[in-house]
Formats: structure tokens, sequence, C-alpha cells
């Protein structure tokens, strides 16, 4: 079956052209040029992809990200934009967006970073997959999906949900899989390098300093640890320490 992506854009030259290009490279594409038709047809059928622009009448596509996210939508979302500044880009990445293109863009390299976000969601979903086995292999608890429990944090690993103290938190996709990797390998250091290779992948291009303000985002979140912390180790990387309060 065709992958299918939703392509949002008030622009209707770019939405033809880049139509045009993802269509001929085996995608199937369906359209919308405002943020509030965009939710409805994210609600009414699933898509592998959402191409975003950021201004959009009705609904902007900061809000639309965001609302998805909150949601418990992670579908991956390329943000488009006609402003280059840093900290719109910042914002993008911190609402819940994969990845994002800077208005004008070549298709070409759209192409290609779909291409890449689709097979890391590939690898994630079959990792995911293969960790499942094992755990139904030894015997483990399934209801509600795999369970990962450390002092006060809990992540159910197939439901892709945390709690605090029994209280749900909203974690945005990527900030699930770091959180979780990093929970299922306890004690270990993992350098900026390590992450990205694991959760956006060898093929990512963007600034390897995503990890810090993906590590910041979950701290704020998720508030004090008990029994467990992520720990900064200086000019290395990152660890989740178990039995720190």
């Amino acid at each position: 079956m065709p992958r299918r992506i939703l392509l949002v854009d008030d622009d209707p030259s770019i939405v033809k052209i880049t139509k045009l290009y993802l269509t001929k490279n085996g995608y199937e594409v369906e359209e919308a040029f405002d943020g509030q038709d965009a939710l409805e047809k994210i609600k009414a059928g699933h898509f592998q992809l959402i191409v975003l622009d950021l201004m959009l009448p009705r609904l902007d596509g900061w809000a639309v990200c965001k609302q998805l996210r909150e949601a418990g939508d992670f579908t991956p979302v390329v943000m488009l934009t006609a402003r280059s500044e840093v900290h719109d880009r910042i914002e993008g990445l911190q609402i819940g967006a994969d990845d994002y293109m800077v208005k004008p863009f070549d298709p070409n390299e759209l192409l290609a970073r779909i291409d890449a976000l689709l097979r890391r969601e590939e690898r994630h979903q079959s990792r995911r997959e293969a960790e499942g086995e094992r755990e139904n292999a030894k015997g483990g608890d399934r209801e509600g999906g795999k369970l990962l429990s450390v002092g006060n944090l809990q992540l159910k690993l197939d439901a892709f949900t945390v709690s605090i103290n029994k209280e749900s938190v909203s974690l945005t996709r990527r900030e699930f899989d770091l959180l979780a990797w990093l929970a299922a390998h306890p004690e270990r250091v993992y350098t900026r390098e390590d992450l990205i290779a694991q959760i956006w992948g060898w093929d990512y291009e963007g600034e390897d300093r995503v990890v810090d303000l993906y590590i910041q985002r979950i701290r704020r979140k998720l508030g004090a640890g008990q029994g467990w912390q992520l720990t900064t180790i200086w000019g290395v990387g990152y660890k989740f320490e178990v039995g720190s309060e």
C-alpha cells in the first residue's frame, strides 16, 4: 500500500509542485489548505507523515502540531517556514515537529528528508516490536503494554504513555523515545552522538545540541525524580541514574 502524506499549505503552487514530486515517488498525497481542515483530515484518516506550513489561515502550524502532540498523535511532522530565524525552528521542535525546511526549498530535498524520517520510524517500530517479543518470551506482563517502572516513574512502552506518581505526563514521541531508551539502559553514559544515532537516526542532519534541548524539556515536564534522575556527565553526555533522589 502507498504511504500516505498530508500536505498542508495555503499556497496552491507549492502544493501542486510538491504533490507532483511526492506522487511520482510512490506517495499518496492528500491536501489541506488551512490548519482547521488539516486537523479534521488527520482525525478522519491515517497518515504516515504530515508536511505542515507554519503560516496558515484559521489555525497556524504551531497550533496544529501542538494539538496533535497533546492528543497523543505522534505522526512525524515536517514543518515548512518562510522564516529562517533560529528561534522559529527551535519553537517548532519544542512543540513536537520532527524536522523543518525553510522556503523556498528544493522538492528533492524535502523528498529526501521525508524518506529519512520514515526510515527512522520503521527502524524504531521494528526495534519496539523486537523488544516486545523478547518481553513476551520472558513472560513479561503485557497488560496495557510493556511496563518500565523506576521509582516514581512509569512508562508503558507500547502505549507511549508516561506517569509520575501515577499522574499522566504528556511527552512528544521524540521525548518519549529518548527517555525510554535511557531508562531501558540505566547507568550507561551516552554521548549526544550516541543518542542522535539511536533516536534520530544516523542520517539526521541537524545540530547535536538538539539532544540538550530535549533533555531539558523532559526534566521540566517530569520534575524531580524519586529513585532515578537524568544525569549530565559534563563533557561526555547523559545517563539515567537509578537510586538517586
